[in-house]
């Protein structure tokens, strides 16, 4: 996996023939993502900016573990990072994940409640 993997500025459209570019970037996109842990810090990020306290008491992973995951993401491009005083504030980089997070908990959603999934 590539140590950055910053996804590009937000399109409204994509090639039609994806290249193996972006095959490769979405499969490690989608590696990332597929962790539980690491998927509840994103999730908590949809709604803001925090720090890595208020992300341990939101997913209840230790600290060091969610230390951990926050550095695979912000090194992946997936999040930002910034200085505020002692504390350290995470983001997530662009709407594009958010929208992947919202959408991989629509379709458990769906799983879960035995519904077709919709558009």
């Amino acid at each position: 996996m590539s140590a950055r993997m910053h996804l590009s500025p937000a399109h409204d459209t994509h090639p039609r023939t994806p290249g193996e570019e972006q095959f490769t970037l979405a499969a490690e996109v989608l590696a990332l993502l597929a962790d539980r842990t690491r998927l509840m810090l994103l999730h908590a990020l949809t709604t803001g900016e925090a720090d890595v306290t208020t992300l341990t008491e939101t997913c209840g992973a230790a600290r060091p573990a969610v230390s951990q995951h926050l550095a695979k993401l912000r090194l992946a491009g997936l999040v930002t990072s910034r200085k505020e005083g002692r504390r350290v504030i995470y983001g997530l980089r662009d709407g594009h994940l958010a929208r992947m997070v919202d959408e991989a908990l629509n379709l458990a959603d769906h799983h879960l409640s035995g519904r077709p999934p919709h558009d």
